[in-house]
Order: C-alpha cells, then structure tokens, then sequence
C-alpha cells in the first residue's frame, strides 16, 4: 500500500497548527476584505474577522487558486503516492467541482472527494479519512467510503441577528425588519448541500431546545439510533465561546450515551453569512471500519 496524504481547506476549521499534530495540509481560503486578500489563519485570525465583520466591512469569499491547490498537490506527489483532498460542499462553493476537474490531470493519484459537508462535519470526514489510513485504505476506497456515508451528519443553527442574512440577500429587507421586530432568533440546517431555515424562535433558550429535539428526532429517524451511542456530538459558534460552553453542558444532559467530540468556531465562510453569536448543535455517525 502507497503512502497517502490527506487534505482539506480551512472550511473544516482545522487550524494549521492542529494540521501539523493531525499530520495532514490544510488549504486556507481566501477572503476579500476592503478588496484586500487574506487568508484564513494565515493572515487572518478569528479575532480579526469578527473585528472586521462588526465594522460592517464588506467581506466575500473566495475558492482557493487554482495555483495554489496544484502547487500544494504536485509538492505532496513527490513524496506521497495517493492524495485524499476533502474540500467544503460541492453545494455551499464549487471549488470541489474545480478541484475534480484538475484531478482528471493526476491519473487517479488525487482523489477528490464530495462528501457534502462543511464545518465540524467536514473535520470529522477529515479525522476519519486519517483513520481510514491508519487502516491501510487505498485513496479511491476512502472517497467512496466519505461519499457513501455524506449524509450522515446535521448541522442545526441558531442564528443571532438577521442583519448579515438580510446583507448577504439571504432574506429580503422586509423579512429581516420583521423578524428583527419580533425578536427572532431563526435556526438553519444543513444536511447536504446548502443552508435552508428550519424553525423560528423567539428566545435563544427556545432555539436550543429546537436544535436538540431536532437532533434527536435526527437519531430516532433518520440515524435509527435513538440512545447516539454510534453517533459523535459536535458544538460550534461563532465569537462567543462562553455561551458555546454552557450549551455543552446541556446538550450532555440531553445525550448522556454520545460524548461531546468537540467545541469549535464555525468556519468563517459560514460566518461570515450569520454573524457573531450563533450557536450550533451538530451530529455524524462514527467511522464503521
């Protein structure tokens, strides 16, 4: 079996620093700020986004280069046989549907791979495919296994205000006056390929309950694994990791037989959508080896 490399894009959350321990690449994604070009965690830091952010900036997303994505390929085939590259879903950007086509280059050597994700579920995809290594899997048997199992995850979000919806042209003015005057607090799903609504809540304390009962409608259904026990629990937000905290704790009262995997910030491409101050309740099966 050849040696394989892993890699992803800051999408997943993986920092760069977490990207040297887990032994794998992490491509940044650009951002444009002002017309200026940062690169997450290189030259842009969660801080700094949210600074930029709340100054009203105008902020816009962008695939990584073509350059960029080749370079890093054609310096890791000279060391490694195979690439797994897990990029952010093909629905949320359409740099894994350039990324495919730049694969059709490598005869098979990069495995480009859709699983639909984005996030904290996008990282589990990446921590898997590492396992799946580990487990002496050949590249196009790990891509097959991420894609077979893409749905196999949630993302519930509570969303804090509706200002950068509205600014993105998300919703329409009238609806965020309105939902602004009625205190709203809307959660938004992703199951796959895009972020939809899913409920309204008057409260925050509302909204968490949605996105708990929503998680476990999730397990009973469509998971048909009512207790989790085969199933990983992931909590992410956007600044504010006090209030992320807390929720922990009652999502663990909620789920005592699935542990917490982890409490990370939403990616900034997602950020940049819905603000600071929302919160999100996560799921994905396990890796079945």
């Amino acid at each position: 079996m050849g040696k394989i490399a892993v890699v992803t894009d800051s999408n997943s959350g993986i920092t760069q620093e977490q990207a040297k321990e887990y032994g794998i690449n992490v491509l940044p994604m650009p951002f444009f700020i002002n017309e200026e070009t940062y690169f997450e965690d290189i030259d842009l830091t969660q801080e700094e986004f949210y600074e930029k952010l709340e100054e009203n900036a105008e902020i816009s997303t962008s695939m990584p280069a073509v350059g960029s994505v080749t370079e890093l390929w054609d310096d890791l085939l000279r060391e490694y046989d195979e690439i797994v590259y897990i990029p952010m879903s093909s629905g949320l950007s359409s740099s894994c549907e350039t990324a495919m086509a730049m694969a059709q280059d490598y005869e098979e050597k990069v495995q480009v791979v859709n699983n639909q994700r984005i996030s904290v579920t996008q990282k589990q995809s990446v921590l898997d495919a590492i396992e799946l290594v580990k487990a002496k899997k050949g590249a196009k048997e790990i891509k097959d296994y991420l894609e077979e199992t893409k749905y196999d995850s949630s993302i519930y979000i509570m969303v804090d205000t509706l200002h950068y919806l509205k600014k993105g042209g998300r919703i329409t003015p009238a609806a965020a006056a309105l939902g602004t005057l009625l205190k709203l607090k809307p959660v938004l799903q992703i199951q796959g390929e895009k972020l939809d609504a899913f409920a309204k809540a008057r409260t925050i304390k509302q909204a968490k309950n949605i996105m708990i009962e929503a998680v476990k409608n999730d397990f009973a259904k469509r998971f048909e694994d009512e207790s989790g026990e085969n199933m990983h629990l992931y909590i992410a937000y956007t600044k504010d990791r006090e209030t992320a905290l807390e929720f922990q704790q009652q999502v663990q009262e909620a789920f005592p037989k699935s542990e917490i995997s982890m409490v990370d910030p939403l990616s900034l491409s997602v950020a940049c959508h819905i603000g600071p101050g929302s919160l999100a309740l996560a799921c994905a099966k396990k890796l079945a080896l």
